[in-house]
């Protein structure tokens, strides 16, 4: 009967523990940018990447029925906003039998994403 109280303290302990190394660990660091996805040159993503922005820039047509659909953004990967703000665009993938996993989120602002493993991660598509 002993043992639950004393293994609640180290509990809770341990989690101070870690909390304080988390607070020590990120003073002065720049929050700005906290969370927010790496960036990518437009030269820097594949040929096919580059051909899916050139269609969203002339408005289509888009090989794909799904293209332009609301993106809701359900991993909360991107910076949240209102449903409706995000579109997706399929971007081909050679050898692929279907859509693939690789897309560019862009936002109503104008902000442009590329993910090529279907919305586990993504990149800021810059320049």
């Amino acid at each position: 009967m002993k043992r639950r109280p004393l293994l609640l303290v180290l509990g809770v302990a341990v989690v101070a523990v870690a909390v304080g190394w988390l607070l020590v660990s990120t003073a002065g660091e720049d929050r700005t940018d906290a969370g927010a996805p790496p960036s990518i040159a437009v030269g820097s993503l594949p040929p096919e990447a580059q051909e899916t922005l050139d269609l969203i820039e002339s408005g289509g047509p888009f090989p794909y029925e799904r293209d332009g659909a609301v993106f809701q953004n359900r991993e909360g990967l991107l910076p949240a906003e209102s449903r409706g703000y995000y579109h997706e665009y399929t971007v081909e993938t050679p050898g692929s039998d279907d859509r693939g996993a690789r897309r560019i989120v862009t936002g109503s602002a104008g902000e442009r994403y590329y993910t090529d493993d279907h919305y586990e991660s993504f990149s800021r598509i810059v320049g």
